[in-house]
């Protein structure tokens, strides 16, 4: 069966513009119609179905605008990418909060940035579908929004989203890096009221402390070295909308003392100004850390601690919800390769075994990382344990202690069969071997009664990442 081609709608009257989009849709392989006004392209719109459309702010007949609004409006589903020309982004950014994917200054610096914007918009508009497909067939859907996982904690999380979501307090996600924090906060947004408002992901630990209270409050000209204009905080912008601070167990004392007044009275004073501006947002924040903790150890503010904690949510480790492994490893498998245009369909028992054996210390993060690996090594239809890291495979073998009988192997001839079973029998026992040692060659190989030249010559065989083990023993 023939991949699906991208569409995508050019919506400008600049030929030199449309030219530009017209090339990047030939070297990707999508399919392009071209409309020079607004009416046109509506006319486009009701022959056809558009994953994006890349859109002029102004427009022969009606703007950008407005074009945007009959899209949104009639549930057409198409992601809009506006074009705007310099000294005009407050109008994209108009544009976004009406329901606008992204924006593009005109003249473009940064033709990758392009492309990319528009591939995750038509990215976008498939999983919405997918996702919007998959509710109309019940409500036992895996799928809730950008979430998967049938697994009884998820379906309660789910339960749970839906009931705070419609309220405006404040909500702790708690839980490791990697386990969708953002995702679910992205899901409350969605399923309340603010849903046609901004959602702005805030992240405390990637923002220098000095920085991070310009960023969030926003700041008055000359106020610091540097302020050579006023700059609304994202606080401000996001208003009417969603707030997510992720690793707010990393902001510094003096911002958690300023972000209490504004939990308690919604009011923010840009840096360097002495006037007080009041903004409407909904705060959601989350931390891989024990907030409990870090209060009795003085390392958070308890006031804070329990203004922000007005509803909690633990996200459980990957580990604890292992029957959903085997779905969110076909949903990545979709995802990529429908982006790398790959046939790769199917995932061997052997490895979903190894991958449901494994501990995933980096949870829902890593799985997806594991299998957008796998379909770039995969050379035929099926993903099997050939396309897997070595230390995933140590860990199968460690749980099951028996590459030998592989189901996959039984499918070969003899020999291939043979030799394959030989083959994942050294690479998930080196594996093995070395995790149980923390990446320590000499130790791994003492422990197998090997001279440690032979070890080091089969690591470099299967390319084992000892470095991996390394990091993984020093996290425990």
């Amino acid at each position: 069966m023939p991949m699906h081609r991208m569409n995508l709608l050019i919506v400008d009257d600049d030929d030199a513009i449309v030219k530009i989009f017209e090339r990047i849709s030939r070297d990707r392989n999508w399919s392009y119609a071209v409309a020079r006004s607004g009416e046109e392209a509506l006319e486009r719109l009701s022959s056809g179905i558009f994953e994006a459309a890349v859109v002029d702010i102004k427009l022969p007949g009606f703007t950008g605008l407005q074009f945007l609004d009959y899209v949104k409006s009639n549930h057409l589903g198409t992601e809009i990418v506006i074009m705007t020309g310099v000294g005009s982004e407050e109008i994209a950014v108009q544009a976004m909060k009406k329901g606008a994917y992204d924006y593009f200054t005109k003249p473009f610096d940064d033709i990758n940035r392009v492309v990319i914007v528009l591939e995750k918009a038509m990215e976008r508009f498939s999983f919405v579908n997918k996702i919007r497909s998959l509710e109309r067939r019940g409500a036992d859907s895996p799928y809730f929004e950008e979430m998967v996982g049938k697994s009884r904690s998820m379906h309660e999380i789910f339960d749970i989203i839906n009931s705070i979501a419609p309220s405006d307090s404040a909500v702790l996600i708690q839980g490791e890096s990697g386990t969708g924090k953002e995702l679910v906060a992205h899901a409350i947004h969605l399923r309340s009221k603010r849903k046609d408002m901004p959602f702005v992901v805030i992240n405390c630990a990637a923002i220098p402390g000095h920085l991070l209270e310009s960023e969030l409050f926003g700041h008055i000209k000359g106020s610091f070295t540097g302020a050579i204009a006023d700059k609304p905080g994202l606080l401000k912008t996001a208003e009417g909308g969603t707030v997510f601070l992720d690793e707010i167990g990393e902001m510094p004392p003096l911002l958690q003392v300023k972000l209490l007044r504004f939990l308690q009275e919604g009011e923010i004073r840009p840096v360097g100004s002495n006037d007080v501006e009041y903004v409407d947002v909904r705060l959601i924040v989350a931390t891989n850390r024990d907030l409990g903790r870090a209060v009795r150890e003085g390392g958070f503010r308890e006031d804070l601690y329990y203004r922000i904690n007005v509803i909690g949510i633990h996200m459980p480790p990957l580990r604890d919800r292992r029957d959903d492994i085997p779905l969110l490893a076909y949903h990545f498998l979709d995802k990529y390769a429908k982006r790398m245009k790959k046939t790769v369909k199917r995932i061997s028992i052997d490895a979903l075994h190894a991958l449901q054996s494994y501990s995933w210390v980096g949870n829902v993060r890593e799985l997806e990382n594991v299998i957008e690996r796998a379909v770039v090594l995969a050379t035929d239809e099926s993903i099997t344990t050939q396309d897997l890291p070595p230390k995933i495979l140590g860990e199968a073998f460690y749980a099951q202690n028996d590459f030998g009988t592989s189901s996959d192997l039984y499918q070969l001839a003899y020999k291939e069969a043979k030799n394959k079973a030989l083959e994942s029998f050294n690479r998930g026992y080196i594996a093995s071997v070395l995790k149980r040692a923390g990446g320590n060659i000499s130790f791994a190989a003492d422990k197998a009664k090997m001279d440690r030249s032979n070890f080091k010559k089969l690591i470099k065989k299967y390319s084992i990442l000892v470095e991996e083990y390394k990091e993984e023993f020093n996290k425990k």
